[in-house]
């Protein structure tokens, strides 16, 4: 397997006024739908009780942003897709000392375009000094026939807490997957703390035991903060990081294996105080 004066604060912008998605060109035989580049984002900030209130939702459709509770949000998926030849980007900052976290409402469907047409999706995360972010979606499924290319870039201050967790299924039930290839980067502190890069969809390579195997589902989670040892489990692996931080690594012939294997690694790894979400 290898994603801050004394000056009044201004008022967030909300999901009810969603920046206008750029329809980019026609996809033949999805009547109704063009491939689009999308913008979204989310901002903290402290209010003057200290509590972390949002500054900032903007939704660019097929990207709409929802506040569920104080200090988090849901993505929420207002048309199908990423479809081939999307360009999509939802950009997090986290404020010092305030605490975010980020959950999907359903699992992302990443659907063929055009022949040949690549879709992109660009999260960037920074968190700042004493903040705390939790990135936990639904698991992104790829579609036969698509051509997904997925990119993260973290910039966390030293002493900032993360717990990001991805899942990717290897397509519907009963069909092939696309492809797909995922970049990670994690800055911490201004010093790399993870890099890391795979491609799903490539049969030869796939199915090989030193890859995949006969599993359907890949999962991730990055956790900041002290390192435990190494650990294997069943079909999930507990592995520190030379920074301060963990990866926790899982295979699972379907979501619900995977999702509880990556819940024992995430149990095993997880420092007082930065435990993820409990689904």
């Amino acid at each position: 397997m290898s994603v801050t004066d004394s000056a009044p604060a201004p008022a967030p912008v909300h999901d009810d006024a969603p920046t206008p998605a750029r329809p980019v060109r026609p996809e033949p035989g999805r009547a109704g739908r063009r491939s689009m580049r999308a913008r979204a984002a989310i901002a903290t900030r402290l209010d003057s009780g200290g509590r972390t209130v949002l500054a900032t939702m903007r939704s660019g459709p097929p990207l709409t942003v929802r506040a569920t509770a104080p200090g988090r949000v849901h993505l929420v998926s207002t048309a199908a897709g990423p479809l081939g030849g999307d360009d999509l980007a939802l950009d997090i900052e986290v404020a010092p000392g305030t605490a975010l976290e980020v959950r999907s409402v359903a699992s992302t469907l990443v659907l063929p375009g055009s022949a040949g047409a690549e879709s992109l999706m660009t999260i960037t995360a920074r968190v700042g000094a004493g903040a705390s972010l939790r990135f936990a979606p639904e698991p992104t499924v790829l579609a036969a026939g698509c051509l997904h290319r997925a990119i993260v870039r973290l910039d966390l201050a030293e002493d900032a807490r993360v717990f990001w967790r991805e899942e990717i299924v290897f397509g519907r039930y009963g069909e092939r997957p696309g492809r797909c290839h995922s970049r990670f980067d994690a800055v911490l502190g201004g010093v790399p703390l993870l890099r890391q890069e795979f491609v799903v969809g490539d049969p030869e390579i796939d199915g090989s035991s030193a890859v995949y195997g006969d599993a359907r589902c890949v999962g991730s989670t990055l956790i900041t903060g002290r390192a435990p040892e190494t650990v294997v489990g069943d079909g999930w692996a507990v592995l520190p990081l030379a920074g301060p931080g963990t990866l926790v690594s899982a295979l699972g012939r379907d979501a619900v294996e995977l999702r509880r294997r990556l819940r024992h690694g995430e149990e095993a790894a997880t420092p007082e105080g930065v435990a993820g979400p409990q689904s």
